[in-house]
């Protein structure tokens, strides 16, 4: 743990500068030589009864809003959110220039044989004339009309992503949903690094050793999930829950509440966290993360509740060669419903 807690300092020393852009949020420098916020919104609404949750009429465009008002620029979107058209909306009403936001959307799954294509489609619903990242959704495919799996060689959708990032499309390209094998292997076969992957991390994912190895690529990760089973109301999901007496003790020390104190958790180890909410006082209470740094003894003591339990495990898709996470025994239904997105 201590080991780690050095090569997390070091990536921190060299990765971070001094690009002002308004926001809370410091800067890391890109494999590409481009900027990221350290810290954005996710805009992922998840799923009820009825399936993937559709954003209600200014949902998502508020919340965007209410979040660039707060100091975040870092944006997150996926053409499979279905919400792209509101963060364009927040987008092109902001006072913020648009130099200084960072807009990341995503690949779907079913659109891997165009990718190009795929992109000015986002961007025209983005109302943008690019975006600062690409990334592939999910190395698993579909057919275009979702109906099923599809395999396409995530190598052959990559040379594709590097066509968008040539042509200007897409300030920088990156992946989502891959494990270190398959980040070896587009490492080893690109023309063009990755310069980011996303990936669920939390207390009950900490993720080290996928988090080490793009470290120590340059690879810059972003975690989506970041509270994990913080707030969940499922008994079977492992500990901690807001009120563990842990998190509460660290959170009242920094005078701080437990979910910040778990946002930075994620920040002190060099990561990108990007929660979601479509609340404006949790939106910036989010954020205001930035005036105290866990101890390494702090560090330590959260990293004890990793459990390596995903809050984002789509075992209904586990058949699908390219499937990036643990295979199970029984694998859940598909929320999707036929939506293979």
């Amino acid at each position: 743990m201590f080991l780690w807690v050095i090569l997390v300092a070091s990536f921190l020393k060299s990765s971070y500068c001094d690009d002002m852009d308004g926001g809370k949020a410091p800067r890391f420098r890109m494999n590409d030589g481009k900027t990221i916020p350290t810290f954005g919104l996710g805009t992922f609404l998840g799923f009820d009864e009825k399936g993937q949750k559709e954003a209600e009429e200014n949902e998502v465009e508020n919340a965007v809003t209410w979040a660039l008002d707060a100091g975040y620029r870092l944006i997150d979107t996926a053409a499979a959110y279905r919400n792209e058209e509101q963060v364009g909306q927040a987008l092109m009403k902001t006072k913020v220039p648009r130099e200084h936001i960072f807009v990341v959307t995503k690949l779907a799954s079913n659109e891997k044989r165009d990718v190009v294509g795929a992109l000015r489609k986002s961007l025209e619903r983005l109302n943008q004339s690019y975006v600062d990242l690409y990334l592939i959704h999910n190395p698993v495919s579909f057919t275009p009309d979702e109906s099923a799996f599809e395999v396409i060689d995530y190598l052959d959708t990559w040379k594709e992503m590097e066509e968008a990032k040539n042509l200007g499309l897409a300030k920088s390209i990156g992946v989502s949903n891959f494990n270190i094998s398959q980040m070896e292997r587009l490492m080893q076969n690109c023309k063009i690094r990755p310069s980011v992957l996303q990936v669920e991390v939390n207390l009950n994912l900490a993720q080290y050793e996928l988090v080490r190895y793009c470290h120590r690529e340059n690879v810059v990760v972003m975690a989506y999930s970041p509270f994990g089973s913080l707030f969940s109301h499922d008994a079977s999901a492992p500990a901690p829950r807001t009120d563990d007496p842990v998190l509460v003790e660290l959170a009242e020390r920094y005078g701080k509440t437990v979910p910040q104190m778990v946002l930075n958790n994620l920040v002190s180890r060099g990561l990108v966290p990007i929660p979601k909410s479509v609340h404006k006082q949790r939106i910036e209470e989010n954020i205001d993360i930035f005036d105290f740094r866990l101890t390494t003894m702090d560090l330590e003591t959260l990293g004890k509740f990793n459990k390596d339990y995903r809050v984002v495990n789509p075992s209904f898709w586990q058949d699908h060669p390219y499937y990036p996470f643990e295979k199970v025994d029984n694998p859940k239904p598909d929320p999707f419903k036929g939506k293979k997105e």
